[in-house]
Order: structure tokens, then C-alpha cells, then sequence
């Protein structure tokens, strides 16, 4: 499957989280970007070097900017499980704007045909480093990655393309 692109619908899929009640809930893609304009960026996997220490911080550190430029939603996503989700995004007391969303099985990062094979490392399947800028489920920008690169997918990559 070709990689989403610039003038794609984005697809819908369920993704999981734990809500403030520590409930866990699932939700539709959809449900949160259909009607305005969201970010969704993926990463490769929670607690990873470049993920925690460059990618998140970097979505939580310019989420206010973001938000004064339209953006309503930014969704983290990751293909590990909804746990792994919760007790990442507890390493980011700052955080209010990211929405940590597991996808544990792959199949919405599938869906994305972002998929990244790392079984010769003993990660299974995982997602390729990503950010897109969706207004009302268009993609505007997909800023993918190559293999194990952060050169096109950061908070201030998305920013220009506002």
C-alpha cells in the first residue's frame, strides 16, 4: 500500500487511551479531526531515544504555537499498547495539549501505509516517523521519514507548513 499523501482522506481506525478517570477508552480518528485541523504524528515506539527526547518534546514545547495557528488536535501515535501510552505520556507533566494514542496492533498505522518492519531487531512492526497536517480529514503536508531519520516530521517542520 502506497504511503498517505498530500490531497488523501485520512482513514478512520480505533485507536486506545486512558482517559483522566484512568478508564480505558477507545476512539475513532475520525471522532478527532473530522471538522478541524489536527496534527498526527507517529513514532516508532514509546520511550525510544529520539522519540522522547527530540519528537514529543518538541509537539509539547510548540503546542501553544500551534494552537494559535488553528490547530485543534495533536495526536500522538505510536504501535504499542495503550499502558505503554499512559505511562509514557506521565513522563511529560507539562504536556496539555498531546494526546498520547495507542494503535498496538498496527492496523491504523497500516491503514497510514507507514508501517516499518524492524523484526531483524526484535521490535516487531512498528510506524515510520511521521507528522501530517489534516484540516477537516485532508492531509495538507506528510512529512515521512526515511528508516530511522528526524530531518522532515518535527513540531517546527509542521509549523511551516501552516
Amino acid at each position: 500500500m502506497a504511503p498517505i499523501a498530500v490531497g488523501d482522506v485520512l482513514p478512520d481506525g480505533k485507536l486506545a487511551y486512558f482517559d483522566e478517570q484512568d478508564q480505558l477508552q477507545e476512539v475513532s480518528v475520525h471522532s478527532l479531526a473530522a471538522g478541524k485541523k489536527a496534527i498526527v504524528f507517529g513514532v516508532p515506539g514509546a520511550f525510544t531515544p529520539t522519540c522522547s527526547l527530540k519528537h514529543v518534546p518538541g509537539f509539547i514545547e510548540k503546542a501553544e504555537e500551534l494552537k494559535s495557528k488553528g490547530v485543534a488536535e495533536i495526536l500522538c501515535i505510536s504501535v504499542n499498547d495503550p499502558f505503554v501510552m499512559k505511562a509514557w505520556a506521565k513522563t511529560y507533566p507539562e504536556n496539555k495539549h498531546v494526546k498520547f494514542l495507542a494503535d498496538g496492533s498496527a492496523t491504523y498505522t497500516h491503514a497510514l501505509g507507514l508501517e516499518l518492519d524492524l523484526q531483524e531487531k526484535g521490535l516487531g512492526t512498528r510506524s515510520r516517523r511521521f507528522a501530517l497536517l489534516v484540516d477537516d480529514l485532508k492531509v495538507k503536508a506528510a512529512n515521512i521519514e526515511g528508516g530511522g531519520e528526524f530531518t522532515v516530521s518535527s513540531a517546527d517542520d509542521i509549523l511551516k507548513d501552516l
